[in-house]
């Protein structure tokens, strides 16, 4: 039998130099952080066929999976670093045109490697400079300087160590902003998009300026709020899940799919890892598509979860921070 990682289809960026990504990636933000664990379900990711993997500054996630891939490449399960296509992110405290560079070289180093496939500014946000904290003060919230930090990631993917930039958690009012200032176009644009938030609008738009958009919180994302996880347990995709004899998950991630969006899911169990890439030799129908357009729609993932609720912004319109688009 051919190798997972063989069957599973890969897309070809239109911006930058990077591999073609793989069309499922595995997401690597768990809190709280255990260095082995990660490790771990990495290496077991790599083995059930992911070559795809999804990490940030913010996440600490970056050195648990850079010893992962290390550990692979050492013990044969990849043949080299570039087997695999990794993602990180520079994060809102870094959002500042003369710290992306030296924000990526850290990036580099907790992972190991001489440069990251995709390099994505974490949020449309800018904080004043200091250690990554969560959750942060309003007042700690200044202007984007959205020309000179594109210009710096412009500068990394230059430079080789960042084979490919674009950006995450950005909404069309925020993408015109960009595209005006950039000479090298985002290659991707990273949101939460599942059954339950398709982000029509943005998809519209994202396809005609080329920008291929990857998906996080593919199955609904990390339970912050104690509510219950509006994918997962979906009735609809529930229904059209036992009628296709798949899971739930499978049907929410191949629907990501077949939208033409990679979708980032994150498990560490082995078994979901394996259910998870088991999406590509079969199709949703024309009836299933039509029952999942009609789910209603709702956001899990706001820019204020970014900020404690007491303070007030003193420097910036929080209409500017909203990732929020019909």
């Amino acid at each position: 039998m051919a190798a997972a990682s063989s069957r599973v289809p890969e897309v070809a960026l239109r911006s930058g130099n990077a591999r073609p990504m793989p069309a499922i990636g595995m997401g690597t933000a768990s809190f709280p952080l255990v260095h082995e664990s990660t490790k771990a379900a990495v290496l077991a990711a790599i083995e059930a066929g992911y070559r795809h993997f999804d990490t940030a500054y913010l996440y600490g996630t970056e050195k648990p999976l850079g010893d992962a891939v290390a550990e692979a490449v050492r013990r044969g399960l990849l043949r080299s670093r570039a087997d695999v296509f990794v993602t990180s992110k520079l994060w809102c405290t870094q959002n500042h045109p003369d710290l992306v560079l030296p924000s990526l070289r850290q990036t580099l180093e907790n992972l190991q490697m001489e440069y990251v496939d995709l390099y994505l500014i974490h949020w449309p946000v800018s904080l004043k400079p200091g250690p990554a904290a969560f959750p942060n003060r309003k007042e700690d919230a200044v202007p984007l300087d959205v020309e000179g930090v594109w210009r710096a990631m412009e500068e990394c993917q230059r430079l080789g160590l960042a084979k490919a930039i674009g950006v995450s958690n950005f909404t069309t009012r925020h993408l015109d902003r960009l595209l005006a200032a950039a000479a090298v176009p985002p290659a991707v644009n990273q949101v939460e998009l599942n059954p339950v938030w398709q982000q029509r609008t943005l998809r519209a738009y994202c396809a005609e300026k080329g920008i291929h958009i990857a998906a996080f919180s593919a199955l609904g994302g990390q339970n912050w709020d104690g509510q219950p996880n509006a994918v997962l347990e979906s009735p609809v995709l529930a229904e059209i899940a036992a009628a296709r004899g798949k899971t739930v998950a499978q049907v929410a991630l191949r629907w990501i799919y077949e939208q033409g969006v990679t979708p980032i899911a994150k498990t560490y169990n082995k078994e979901r890892l394996k259910q998870n890439l088991d999406i590509f030799d079969w199709e949703l129908t024309e009836e299933d598509r039509l029952k999942i357009a009609q789910i209603p729609q709702k956001k899990v993932v706001k820019h204020t979860d970014l900020f404690a609720p007491e303070g007030k912004f003193t420097s910036v319109d929080p209409a500017d921070l909203n990732i929020t688009e019909e």
